[in-house]
């Protein structure tokens, strides 16, 4: 018979990321069974499962930590799921968190999709700014409310099972955008006499007051119009590439990491947007 207690769980999956969840259950007084798919030590206090099937029967509340969708389809296939509560850590797309909770409801039990917004070393630390991101069936989020709550932050995003994948993949997407601008940035500067741990600060510094440019994007979003309060309009800015390329070109470094937002700026103001700032790039993007 299945444990039901809310101090109770099971994990599948303990590669870095599941090994640290169950540490911080653990830490907090959790009965855990887990399961790997491979042979792997577990942290100590858990109690191993030998099957996949086993330890999902262990626990009404079951969290997945595994390597991709096609794992936790193959891990679950065949098991009977009625009754259990699935919470899903393991990255994704929408589509997939979508398809995967109405496969997990045909089977009989209730789907929640997490994002995690943290590495392995900031689950269970207190104030290091760990979240996770949930979505899917409310009931189930307030149910296990509280052993959610244990290894990191909640952020609960609704209904849509989608969601939580959606926006773990949107704020992911826009760190790679940062972390180009500034592999590129240490790259103009690595021939010179400066040096790389004077820079960074500044680096840190200047990204972090452009940070807020977000929410100017957001409120033009919301208004439909790009160009009301524009101070550097896309104009003025496309303009401005061009020294930034002779720079690159000077330097010696390659441009490939800035020129396809160039591209997309140069075309929006082709058709009219100048005067605007670089939000109408997004209704590009969604062409």
């Amino acid at each position: 018979m299945p444990v039901h207690s809310n101090k109770a769980l099971t994990v599948l999956g303990l590669g870095d990321m599941g090994s640290a969840l169950t540490r911080s259950w653990l830490a907090a007084g959790y009965a855990v069974t887990v399961w790997n798919r491979s042979p792997r030590r577990a942290p100590a206090g858990a109690a191993v499962a030998a099957t996949a099937a086993t330890a999902v029967a262990a626990n009404t509340l079951v969290v997945v930590c595994l390597l991709d969708d096609a794992a936790v389809r193959a891990t679950l296939d065949g098991i009977d799921l009625t009754g259990r509560d699935i919470v899903n850590l393991t990255t994704s797309t929408p589509a997939e968190a979508r398809a995967l909770s109405e496969w997990i409801t045909a089977r009989g039990g209730r789907f929640l999709d997490g994002g995690i917004m943290a590495v392995p070393s900031m689950i269970g630390v207190a104030d290091s700014g760990a979240y996770v991101f949930y979505s899917g069936a409310t009931e189930l989020h307030e149910a296990n409310a509280e052993a959610l709550a244990v290894p990191a932050g909640v952020n609960y995003v609704g209904a849509d099972p989608g969601f939580a994948a959606l926006y773990d993949i949107a704020l992911l997407s826009a760190m790679w955008g940062m972390f180009a601008g500034a592999a590129h940035a240490f790259a103009l500067i690595g021939k010179e006499d400066i040096s790389p741990m004077a820079f960074a600060p500044l680096m840190v510094a200047y990204q972090q007051a452009m940070a807020g440019y977000a929410y100017g994007t957001a409120a033009q979003l919301a208004r439909g119009d790009y160009a009301e309060g524009v101070e550097s309009n896309l104009a003025m800015m496309v303009t401005t590439n061009g020294t930034l390329l002779r720079t690159a070109a000077e330097q010696g470094v390659s441009a490939e990491l800035l020129t396809p937002f160039m591209a997309l700026m140069e075309r929006r103001v082709a058709e009219g947007g100048g005067k605007e700032s670089t939000t109408g790039v997004v209704d590009l993007l969604r062409r």
